[in-house]
């Protein structure tokens, strides 16, 4: 591993008591990179964090920071270089939301610890990063876990560090704050060129904010390299040991798994319109086949995921009459139909000739999903 990088490890083994958990860490990224972590809960990323930041001593191996090894730097240099946001509770007694970001200049006060006016903008700057200035005068003790997060940061920030580490920082968060906290993180590298590492248990959310990503399991590392390169439904389902149900990479969303059993239900989807059919049909438990959906078409991204078969045709080319034929012809094989909503254009008129033939063979067409249950359910 060269000296490009800003912060890496070299041949790291992290553990408790002196008991190895994870070995063999190499990783690495350059200055104003941001690096997640990934992984199963107990799989041993906060341990990373907490070795690479001090709060745990090494096993083994060595943490460079800027060519430095971080044993030669004393802790008063470290709480200059790094911030760290860990997940364990902090419990300041009588201490105002303003007091607990303001701990974060400590590092370059005096010996009595008297903020500068300086320091004191830095504070309320800090605070106005992570939309907390109403909260300002409040007794840290009394606002909410989600509240607290957003201080905990502020205080990070507040340090004006060159890392910043953060063991899951979107916990406790509502989507408007978790989209909110990674905005900061995002425009902290960018703008102020601050190296970011951090553990996410999102991963819709990771490849959207990472340059680089590291998969945490067992007893090692697993895989490191760019978001292209991890998350691929095949390594997200190894990593997570999902079986029932897939991570599906364009969405980056996870699908529950797909309903067994005789399909008797047809969906004529396309353009987004059959993904929340789909979904609500697996809810219910009801087996169905789809179609017939163009491959670059967003229903087929999850319809793979869901449906007992998707019929399918490559994009940009016709659907062969052959496929339309072959669905026509196997209407009368369902209970019912379900309409999705799909406008028929020029490319999709095929539709009409599937709805037509359900007509004549007396199949009921619905674009209501109770109904299909209703009817599935009569005795």
């Amino acid at each position: 591993m060269t000296d490009k990088y800003f912060l890496k490890t070299e041949n790291l083994c992290v553990g408790y008591n002196n008991k190895p958990l994870i070995s063999n860490i190499n990783i690495g990224i350059k200055k104003g990179e941001i690096l997640t972590l990934i992984g199963p809960n107990g799989s041993g990323k906060s341990t990373i964090l907490k070795s690479i930041t001090k709060h745990l001593s090494l096993i083994s191996g060595v943490v460079y920071i800027d060519k430095q090894s971080l044993n030669m730097i004393s802790n008063k240099e470290t709480a200059t270089k790094i911030s760290v946001v860990l997940t364990e509770k902090v419990k300041p007694e009588m201490m105002t939301c303003y007091d607990v970001v303001a701990t974060g200049r400590y590092p370059y006060t005096n010996y009595f610890g008297k903020l500068t006016k300086r320091d004191q903008d830095i504070v309320n700057d800090s605070l106005k990063k992570v939309h907390a200035t109403d909260l300002a005068d409040c007794d840290f003790t009394a606002i909410s876990d989600g509240q607290r997060q957003r201080i905990m940061l502020a205080r990070a920030i507040c340090q004006e560090p060159e890392i910043i580490v953060l063991d899951e920082p979107t916990s406790f968060l509502d989507i408007r704050h978790k989209i909110e906290l990674l905005e900061v993180l995002r425009k902290m590298s960018r703008e102020k060129n601050i190296t970011v590492v951090m553990s996410l248990h999102e991963i819709d959310l990771a490849p959207k904010i990472s340059d680089k990503v590291v998969c945490v399991k067992g007893d090692e590392i697993s895989r490191f390299g760019s978001p292209d390169e991890i998350f691929k439904e095949e390594i997200i389902n190894e990593l997570y040991s999902i079986q029932d149900g897939s991570y599906n990479m364009l969405f980056g969303s996870v699908e529950l798994k797909r309903t067994e059993g005789k399909p008797n239900v047809f969906v004529l989807a396309g353009d987004g319109c059959g993904t929340p059919i789909y979904r609500e049909l697996q809810k219910h438990g009801i087996s169905f086949n789809t179609g017939i959906l163009y491959e670059n078409d967003v229903d087929y991204q999850v319809a793979k995921s869901l449906a007992n078969k998707t019929y399918s045709s490559p994009a940009f080319s016709p659907v062969s009459d052959e496929l339309i034929n072959k669905v026509k012809n196997e209407i009368c094989n369902y209970k019912a139909i379900i309409n999705s909503g799909t406008q028929i254009g020029e490319f999709n008129r095929f539709y009409q000739v599937i709805l037509e033939t359900a007509i004549k063979n007396q199949i009921p067409i619905y674009k209501n999903i109770q109904k299909v249950v209703e009817l599935l359910n009569e005795k």
